[in-house]
């Protein structure tokens, strides 16, 4: 096996927690892809030999480029991340590929991941590389241009912002009885089963693509909502249950394709959280396993071509 061979395959090792890294900063699945790749080109165009430690070395990489592009989505005044919730990372609601379920244990849920969308570019840097990913700060403050000292000060602000926010419960067979329950309760147009199940101050996010993000507020604003999914998906419409970022959730599905995806935040048993994708274009650009058979990019191995 050649050098070039050899580091390719030790760079592999890396990929899953690169991947993971770019995904929290950018919530685009696509743009992760990319970043790594990025990383790899960079590698490959040095000496690894002169690296001391490989792993820091590419995680600092993926850093610089995803606040790169951070920072130039700010510059041309494209619409601020949280109008459109992140890229949500689907599995089929099975035992499935071992490998991507891995992968879905280990995603963070889309409500914090929102939440980590709403950070500053600098502080959501801090806050992943340090709190998620282990780096010292030493090494995170040259890659926002601040002191160790300021870096932990912008990870600590991201801190605050991230424990103020709401998180799924801590129990998984919680969180799919009250999918369950809201499933059953849309389907049949149940709506004061629907009011039993959802917290009083349920907050739903539904980005359609078309618009900024639309909010609904309120158990009997969303119950009205939810009553009319089922119409609104058309005539064969169903929800199918999915695990979206590692929590059960829900795919709407006409004619055997998604139409929309639904993740969900659950505290004290009640449905306090409720995000949908519906854009269509998003829709079409995710690998989806278990509705078509196009490969899983978040799964697949081996340094792409340029």
């Amino acid at each position: 096996m050649t050098p070039e061979e050899l580091l390719a395959v030790e760079f592999e090792l890396h990929r899953p927690r690169l991947r993971a890294v770019a995904y929290r900063m950018l919530g685009s699945l696509a743009e992760a892809d990319d970043a790594v790749q990025e990383a790899w080109l960079r590698l490959s165009r040095n000496d690894s030999g002169e690296i001391a430690n490989l792993a820091a070395w590419l995680t600092t990489v993926v850093g610089r480029v995803c606040l790169d592009l951070l920072r130039a989505r700010t510059a041309h005044r494209e619409q601020p991340l949280p109008e459109h919730l992140p890229d949500p990372v689907v599995g089929a609601d099975d035992a499935g590929d071992p490998e991507h379920q891995a992968l879905l244990a280990d995603a963070v849920g889309l409500a914090l991941q929102v939440v980590l969308h709403s950070l500053a570019p600098a502080e959501r840097l801090a806050f992943v590389l340090h709190d998620m990913f282990g780096l010292p700060f030493e090494q995170i403050g040259p890659l926002v241009d601040r002191t160790p000292g300021a870096a932990k000060k912008l990870a600590s602000r991201a801190r605050r912002r991230v424990r103020a926010a709401p998180h799924p419960g801590g129990d998984p067979a919680e969180h799919r009885r009250a999918v369950d329950a809201f499933r059953n309760a849309a389907a049949g147009g149940d709506f004061d089963a629907l009011l039993a199940i959802l917290d009083p101050d349920v907050l739903l996010r539904a980005d359609t693509g078309a618009h900024p993000l639309q909010t609904v507020r309120g158990a009997a604003t969303v119950a009205g909502q939810a009553t009319g999914f089922r119409r609104g998906g058309g005539a064969g419409a169903t929800m199918r249950p999915v695990l979206i970022n590692g929590l059960p959730g829900l795919a709407g599905v006409r004619d055997g394709r998604p139409i929309s995806l639904m993740s969900f935040t659950v505290a004290g048993g009640r449905i306090a959280g409720i995000d949908i994708l519906a854009d269509p274009d998003r829709l079409g650009r995710l690998d989806l396993p278990g509705f078509d058979d196009r490969p899983d990019p978040v799964t697949s191995a081996g340094p792409r071509s340029s």
